[in-house]
């Protein structure tokens, strides 16, 4: 009877020591499918996503299987695919700007002509194509000039007297320097002339090198063209300092100093920032539009920014700065503003945060993020999405204090 009562108490305990179904298939589900392109799509089997048809991809779940936790951790391959860009939390403009649409053009200053300086024929030309890039002493273009042969005569003449001729009345060091000085107002330079002297020789053409560098803006000649001194032979700009002229009314022309510091953003180059200073102000209103011009001037060392982009002026409230993250980064909803931050085993957790008043750019932040936090400011509305399906709602912030 006794040997019964300790079977039946062993087999009781075994049964309530067996976990449950449901336990089991618990701690077996950690992992789900979903779509790179649609976050919202959860399977726990591999196949295609039933929105695009994209091979869905396996992710692991972090924590205890019947736990919520705060924290989304990514593959490598998803962070690739979702596109998350970071910024550091730090101080920033938050001050109310107003931004202007502006142009990219050549900056004036910089720009230079090459002008033929002696009449003749165009027999080549070795620069033929608008934005080619050229540099001092560099051959442009050859002309057939009978005037600056006669020149040439006369140079080479000076010298053979000057070796002949010894006739105490003539200074022949002058003739000679006179010949030389006016091939080097036609365009000839100290290394033509004395190659010209030591060979002797009068050559049919002569080439002409540039006395200007840049990039190549214009081309007004053709091979086989006639030229007249003074006439235009190419023009050249320097992208490497560039103007944004853009317009503004009347009555907000007070807040634009000139030399004061703005910032420039361009679509074309993903957003790119880029400090500029207010070169000009037109003390003078359009007749038609009456609307003021202004020129920001910007560096350009890499040749990215081109003449006819379009760009983004932010002017004013230069002197409020406080601790700030971009404007993308923060979340709201009926809860308040979150924003997603980085930890630093890689994975993310959401913050709730106060902010104050800011620009399009920049928030302040006057409670629940440090100096140096990371945050996420491209695409968090997917960290926020995958929250949802993970934990629910309440996205686990339900215990999290501003």
């Amino acid at each position: 009877m006794n040997k019964l009562k300790i079977v039946v108490l062993l087999l009781f305990f075994l049964a309530a020591c067996k976990p449950k179904p449901q336990q089991i298939a618990q701690q077996q589900s950690k992992a789900y499918y979903t779509c790179s392109m649609h976050p919202e799509v959860h399977q726990k089997h591999p196949g295609n996503c039933p929105v695009c048809g994209m091979k869905l991809i396996k992710v692991e779940l972090t924590g205890a299987g019947n736990g919520s936790s705060d924290k989304i951790s990514l593959t490598a391959t998803q962070l690739q695919l979702s596109g998350i860009q970071t910024d550091t939390v730090r101080e920033e403009n938050t001050g109310l700007e107003k931004t202007l649409t502006g142009t990219v053009t050549a900056n004036e200053n910089t720009t230079a002509e090459l002008s033929a300086r002696v009449a003749g024929r165009v027999q080549q030309l070795f620069v033929r194509t608008v934005g080619e890039k050229i540099t001092a002493g560099q051959p442009v273009y050859s002309i057939y000039s009978e005037d600056l042969q006669e020149a040439e005569k006369e140079y080479l003449l000076a010298i053979q007297q000057q070796k002949v001729l010894h006739n105490p009345d003539v200074d022949y060091g002058q003739l000679i320097h006179a010949a030389e000085n006016k091939l080097q107002l036609w365009g000839l330079s100290a290394i033509q002339i004395k190659t010209l002297a030591t060979s002797g020789k009068v050559s049919a053409t002569t080439t002409i090198l540039s006395k200007v560098g840049g990039t190549v803006s214009g081309i007004s000649v053709h091979e086989g063209d006639y030229v007249t001194e003074g006439m235009m032979i190419l023009k050249t700009q320097a992208l490497d300092n560039l103007w944004i002229e853009a317009q503004l009314y009347a009555g907000e022309a007070g807040n634009c100093q000139e030399n004061a510091l703005v910032n420039v953003s361009f679509p074309d180059l993903n957003g790119k920032v880029i400090p500029g200073k207010i070169e000009f102000v037109n003390p003078e209103l359009s007749d038609a539009s009456k609307v003021d011009l202004i020129r920001i001037s910007i560096s350009n060392p890499q040749g990215t920014i081109r003449p006819g982009m379009l760009a983004y002026i932010s002017i004013g409230g230069n002197s409020n700065r406080s601790l700030a993250v971009p404007a993308s980064a923060i979340l709201t909803d009926g809860k308040g503003s979150k924003v997603w931050v980085k930890n630093a085993d890689g994975s993310f957790s959401s913050k709730m945060v106060k902010t104050g008043t800011g620009n399009s750019n920049y928030v302040p932040v006057l409670s629940g993020l440090n100096h140096g936090d990371i945050v996420v400011t491209n695409n968090a509305y997917l960290l926020n999405s995958e929250a949802i399906f993970k934990n629910g709602n309440d996205n686990g912030m339900g215990g999290m204090k501003m």
